[in-house]
């Protein structure tokens, strides 16, 4: 059927919930259902609910801010019960019937979500009465008068640069779920050792695989060695990241992130007992009995934990500084970005935005030292803040106020700038300059823009900023171009001589292709973005007809030779960029 081909593969249940709370908010209270069904108030009902909502939901919403979705609060006194429950459990159904809440829904959004067959009836009817218990709150006041929020923060539009990626499919993913995403592909890599190069390529949900030939061949299946591993309720979940330490040649030693559930152990980053915990995230080093073998034989030891109050925005990356050599204080040290975890959605702003807590930061430590609180890594001397007093400053903190670090890139060439992609809440995608010791923002401004209590709405900079702390970034585009930032890479290879130079990334929903001149990125100056056109078997074409899917869930990698490739969660699939067509357009070159 039509609606079909624009089934959106989701990570986490209610992102229905999501479209359906959308629609509450936006449409008419007319049903084509029959009113024959009431909301519980059976208080056990309502606890399982809120497990329920906890487990599947939480990642999309919550009761005070728009998420990924809008806030959910007094979403039962929006629509008649029936309807509510129909459309949980099947809205492709709803709107291939032709409801017209759902086709409303669908032409607003252009994606739905899948029936929710996991879900009997009992536990819908348990989540309604859960949500029925969150009615309406008044927003947050703003902190200071500046005027009416900007509707469209960035008014001018991204041009077509005139040319398009030209790709190959190079490799097909193992199916590791039962529901799309069927493969949660994530990260590419290559490691250089001994004269050769070895890519790796890893799943969320549990998987570490070497790309030999164009084939996935499991290197590290961690569920077999973590028991406590989790990857619900999706989305960023599961195992998070990896890199390997520069010397993994000779000592076999490589990292890795994943999640945990709550409680599992202790926490050497933790918050105050009446905050929820909702998953623990774990940083793993793995030491190999042979460096050469083709899977993973050896012993593994936990770094550190840290709790996060929410499923999103944890541990998006881990990595070192390929331009480091021995001799560099950077040599050996990693770099790990971790997300707010929803802290500030969920109304606990002072957890981020601080030298004093880990969450919104990029914190960098020596894992082989062991200075640190628990002994089981070092903290570098050089780091911003060791020489504060202060006992509650968090001295692994390299920079701080991210809402998403989602990914960490080095400038192979030219002088070597470190690039940090950011993504936002509901306005700006960011990329900045990485900057010992920076304070990037979040929960006061997204982007060059102000946050004043209600982080939904973005105010212009005062004309005298009386806050120049913040450092800001060097491209950034909003919301009506693309709905969150797919980190990418300067282009550095051979292949393709015209990407050389060129900070080529996407936006991860919508799949379009982004570059920024990498040599321009330079602080107070904010690089124009251009789009790149996609090019497969001769003719344009574009993620979303690629994938066949209306989120694609873009990522980028590089691979042998420092060539690009490019891969989606959407199909599981491998591409290579082996060439360019068409010609820039003189007017934005």
């Amino acid at each position: 059927m039509f609606f079909r081909k624009y089934l959106l593969p989701t990570t986490t249940y209610l992102f229905g919930i999501f479209l359906c709370g959308s629609l509450l908010y936006r449409c008419s209270n007319q049903s084509n259902q029959t009113n024959d069904r009431v909301i519980t108030n059976d208080p056990k009902m309502i606890a399982q609910g809120e497990q329920l909502f906890q487990e599947n939901c939480s990642a999309c919403h919550n009761f005070r801010q728009r998420a990924i979705g809008p806030q959910l609060s007094g979403i039962t006194t929006e629509t008649e019960p029936n309807w509510l429950f129909h459309f949980i459990r099947n809205a492709p159904e709803m709107i291939e019937g032709g409801n017209q809440r759902a086709v409303q829904l669908y032409e607003e959004y252009q994606t739905y979500m899948p029936p929710f067959s996991a879900l009997d009836s009992m536990e819908i009817e348990a989540i309604m009465g859960y949500l029925h218990t969150q009615q309406q709150v008044n927003a947050p006041s703003n902190l200071a008068e500046t005027g009416d929020f900007l509707e469209d923060p960035i008014p001018e539009k991204i041009q077509y640069s005139g040319i398009s990626l030209v790709i190959e499919e190079v490799a097909q993913a193992p199916v590791t779920a039962q529901d799309p995403p069927l493969a949660r592909i994530n990260k590419l890599l290559t490691l250089k050792a001994g004269g050769r190069e070895r890519m790796f390529i890893h799943d969320l949900q549990g998987i570490l695989y070497e790309l030999k030939e164009n084939t996935f061949h499991t290197f590290l299946d961690i569920r077999k060695e973590k028991p406590n591993f989790i990857n619900k309720p999706g989305l960023g979940t599961g195992l998070g990241s990896f890199a390997f330490h520069p010397e993994f040649e000779q000592n076999g030693i490589f990292y890795t992130t994943h999640t945990e559930p709550p409680g599992t152990a202790p926490a050497d980053f933790a918050y105050d007992d009446s905050i929820k915990v909702t998953l623990q995230w774990v940083l793993s080093e793995w030491k190999m009995d042979n460096p050469k073998s083709k899977t993973f034989s050896g012993s593994n030891r936990e770094l550190l934990r840290a709790n996060m109050v929410g499923s999103i925005h944890g541990v998006q990356e881990i990595t070192f500084n390929p331009l480091a050599v021995p001799g560099d204080v950077d040599y050996g040290m990693l770099y790990m970005g971790t997300g707010d975890g929803g802290a500030m959605l969920a109304g606990y702003p002072f957890l981020c935005q601080s030298m004093e807590r880990i969450w919104g930061t990029i914190i960098r430590i020596d894992p082989q030292g062991s200075n640190s609180k628990n002994g089981q890594y070092g903290i570098p001397e050089d780091n911003p803040f060791v020489d504060i007093k202060s006992p509650k400053v968090v001295k692994e903190i390299w920079a701080y106020g991210f809402r998403n670090p989602h990914r960490i890139s080095w400038d192979t060439g030219s002088d070597g700038k470190m690039l940090i992609t950011n993504i936002g809440q509901t306005n700006i995608e960011s990329i900045y300059l990485g900057k010992a010791g920076a304070n990037y923002g979040w929960g006061s401004r997204e982007g060059t823009f102000m946050l004043q209590g209600n982080i939904d709405q973005a105010y212009n900079l005062p004309e005298n900023d009386p806050d120049l702390s913040y450092t800001y970034p060097v491209a950034q585009y909003d919301h009506d171009e693309g709905k969150a930032i797919s980190g990418g890479f300067v282009y550095r290879g051979d292949l393709v001589p015209q990407l050389n130079g060129k900070y080529i990334f996407g936006d991860i929903v919508t799949g379009r292709l982004f570059y920024v001149e990498g040599n321009k990125l330079a602080a107070g100056h904010q690089e124009p973005i251009l789009e790149l056109g996609l090019q497969v078997n001769g003719q344009e074409t574009t993620w979303r007809e690629v994938t066949d899917n209306n989120r694609v869930d873009l990522r980028f990698g590089i691979g042998a030779e420092e060539e690009l490739y490019i891969f989606t969660k959407a199909d599981g699939k491998v591409w290579k960029v082996v060439n360019v067509a068409g010609k820039y357009i003189s007017a934005v070159e």
